[in-house]
């Protein structure tokens, strides 16, 4: 029997009409969201909502702020305008609605079904918004997707640990993880409305370009110093006072949600203070070479709680750990050290304010960006590492080097920079022009600049160079694609 305590079932109702505008006639998905740029990322994943042949819930994941929750309005914006679906078969919930707490993902849908007078096998779509916020949201999903197959189920949160973790566990053949990234830097100069005049397609440009030509590299690298800033994250490019202050946005709605609230209550973390010193002593060393040793001293942690620390980030897309190679191209067995790169660079700048173009950071920002344009590309990125070596009493070093599937020797090499003295310094190269040596590549080796593009050569050996904002772009480009 109803409790006199329990929200009243018009209350749920009221607000179901409130979330879903388009079960008005005339009305539709919010004009402001609407209009907002796609993703790259949003026709592949409106191809997979549509597969409706498919009994299986699309599972959105990603880290906060992506544009998550745009999609899944924008993916209702194309069901009403071109799949003539009628807007009543569309139900959207944001399951961190006070209003719904305590109430299973079952009674929402057949209040739903009942509300809007649906028969039985009628076809319709459900889109569960924040879904990590419902206990054991994973066996209750899967019992949906069994019991109302007439039904497409659509959902996303950003807890990303938990919903990759849950989702493999527990929705093996009903569940399809579909991943959202920050913006590439393709992304974001659509986002910021500037592509057109920054970027031109020449197929006659040079080859390690891609295609691509910057008429105005300074305008560029403008550009993708805002991008290391706050460009990783739609609503900071395109609200004027989220990017007046990104700091205080991203600290508060990404990093102190994840690091103080996701993280703890997913893997039961007791100290989140203890958390949250070690991930500021990562974001700050982006890009460089640690060592579980070095990190527990310095942090005071046990290597046991920081590798555990490392997985669960990781998991969390707020990191990246890249492994290193000899200039043999193994990978060392008992290696000590490895590099951590951040997800977004956005997230090093909230910690520690915004760069500017001179400021001592940029190298590893760089460095970071290009990383984070190949996770885009889940195979690609895989197969990337950073070679460093003993030679002499020289330690020699590069920073990316990709190894073939198959052979699992080096296809390409890049030694990235934020300067340009490499072409004026090509002694400084040896790393890179050895270890070309050692592994045929399939493409030149590549250096990238400040704004200098072109060729020079070392003992014959051709060394291409390119502006890391261009590079950043073309491999965007290239992975988007692909």
């Amino acid at each position: 029997m109803p409790s006199r305590l329990d929200i009243p079932l018009h209350e749920i109702q009221r607000r179901f009409n409130l979330d879903n505008p388009w079960w008005r006639a005339g009305q539709g998905v919010d004009a402001q969201e609407a209009a907002w740029p796609r993703r790259a990322y949003f026709e592949p994943f409106a191809q997979l909502a549509l597969q409706t042949s498919v009994k299986r819930a699309v599972v959105l994941i990603g880290p906060r702020r992506v544009g998550k929750t745009v999609m899944l309005k924008q993916l209702v914006d194309r069901l009403l305008s071109t799949q003539a679906v009628v807007g009543t078969q569309v139900l959207y919930l944001s399951l961190d609605t006070p209003l719904y707490s305590g109430r299973s993902l079952e009674s929402l849908v057949q209040q739903f079904m009942e509300l809007q007078a649906h028969p039985p096998g009628q076809p319709l779509w459900v889109l569960f918004d924040e879904i990590q916020y419902l206990k054991d949201w994973e066996v209750h999903l899967k019992s949906l997707v069994d019991s109302y197959p007439h039904i497409r189920f659509l959902t996303n949160g950003s807890a990303a640990a938990a919903l990759r973790m849950k989702s493999r566990e527990s929705g093996a053949g009903r569940f399809t993880e579909f991943i959202l990234p920050p913006l590439s830097f393709a992304e974001y100069l659509q986002f910021a409305g500037v592509e057109a005049s920054l970027i031109n397609e020449r197929p006659d440009g040079l080859a390690q370009c891609g295609g691509f030509h910057a008429p105005d590299i300074e305008g560029l690298n403008a550009e993708f110093v805002n991008y290391l800033n706050f460009g990783g994250f739609p609503e900071a490019v395109m609200n004027p006072a989220v990017r007046a202050n990104p700091a205080r946005f991203l600290r508060q709605d990404i990093v102190d949600k994840v690091l103080l609230k996701d993280l703890p209550s997913l893997f039961g973390i007791g100290d989140t203070q203890e958390l949250n010193r070690f991930f500021n002593v990562l974001a700050f060393n982006t890009g460089n070479e640690v060592s579980l040793e070095e990190l527990s001293k310095h942090a005071g942690i046990s290597k046991a709680r920081l590798a555990d620390y490392l997985d669960y980030m990781e998991a969390a897309y707020l990191i990246r750990r890249v492994h290193r190679i000899d200039d043999n191209a193994l990978r060392l067995l008992r290696a000590r050290t490895f590099k951590v790169y951040l997800t977004n660079t956005c997230m090093r700048a909230a910690l520690f304010g915004m760069v500017t173009a001179s400021d001592e950071a940029m190298g590893r920002l760089a460095e970071t960006a290009v990383w984070s344009q190949w996770l885009h590309n889940a195979t690609m990125s895989s197969a990337l590492h950073y070679a460093r070596w003993r030679e002499g009493r020289q330690d020699l070093e590069v920073d990316l080097v990709a190894l073939d599937d198959r052979s699992q020797k080096p296809s390409f090499a890049v030694e990235v920079k934020w300067s340009d003295r490499a072409p004026q310094t090509l002694g400084e190269l040896r790393g890179l022009h050895t270890l070309a040596l050692k592994h045929p590549l399939t493409r030149n080796p590549l250096v990238t600049t400040r704004s200098d593009t072109g060729r020079a050569e070392i003992d014959g050996m051709a060394i291409d160079f390119m502006p890391v904002a261009l590079y950043c772009y073309v491999i965007a480009r290239q992975v988007l694609v692909s």
